[in-house]
């Protein structure tokens, strides 16, 4: 019997001890160091302007007006969705995929005013494996260049310079493609219109 006391004093205290440091200074420990060494990227990567936040650079956002860039397709939740992130389990034989893909690729030609036949970036039709991907493929970002531009009655190459001031390049510079974050452009060409009016009430005064 007193045997098996010790051995239970022995297993509470390992079970006591293990869960103050796992649960307790292990947390503590990297939290600090995060907040010490890398503040933006351990509170979310948000994007905050004089509006508030307006999200986060490493969570895409549904847009669908015009004068908005598009995000690729999502299928987290009802799109974007960070509490229900993943894809869409769709296997490439499945035909639910092959008539999803196809659809996109008409809505994306449509939307941009591009041939019936006109080649279209993967990323434009297809979703991400996690649904929250904030970044398009230069490619894409280009295409739809002409409908933003247009919609916002801006130069084609005002909304181009834009794009390439909020593509983000490769890691290392080596690893994958450098990709376009939709989230900061649209706040970008916002802006511009908030620029404008601003600028125009001054004019006014």
């Amino acid at each position: 019997m007193k045997e098996l006391l010790s051995e239970f004093r022995r297993a509470a205290f390992a079970t006591l001890a293990l869960a103050v440091v796992c649960c307790g200074l292990y947390p503590l420990i990297v939290f600090g160091i995060g907040q010490a060494l890398f503040p933006d990227k351990a509170n979310g990567s948000l994007i905050v302007d004089a509006g508030g936040i307006r999200g986060s650079r490493l969570i895409g956002q549904p847009f669908t007006a015009d004068k908005y860039f598009h995000p690729r397709p999502s299928s987290a939740g009802n799109g974007y969705d960070p509490t229900s992130s993943g894809g869409s389990n769709l296997g490439p034989t499945s035909q639910k995929l092959r008539d999803a893909i196809a659809q996109n690729l008409a809505d994306y030609r449509s939307q941009n005013g591009l041939a019936t036949n006109a080649p279209v970036p993967a990323d434009a039709v297809t979703g991400s494996g996690s649904g929250l991907d904030p970044h398009i493929s230069l490619e894409n970002a280009q295409l739809q260049a002409e409908r933003v531009a247009k919609a916002r009655s801006l130069k084609p190459e005002q909304v181009r310079t834009l794009i390439q001031q909020n593509t983000d390049p490769a890691d290392l510079g080596i690893l994958g493609d450098p990709g376009v974050n939709v989230l900061r452009l649209n706040l970008a060409l916002d802006s511009i219109v908030t620029g404008e009016r601003q600028a125009a009430m001054a004019d006014g005064r």
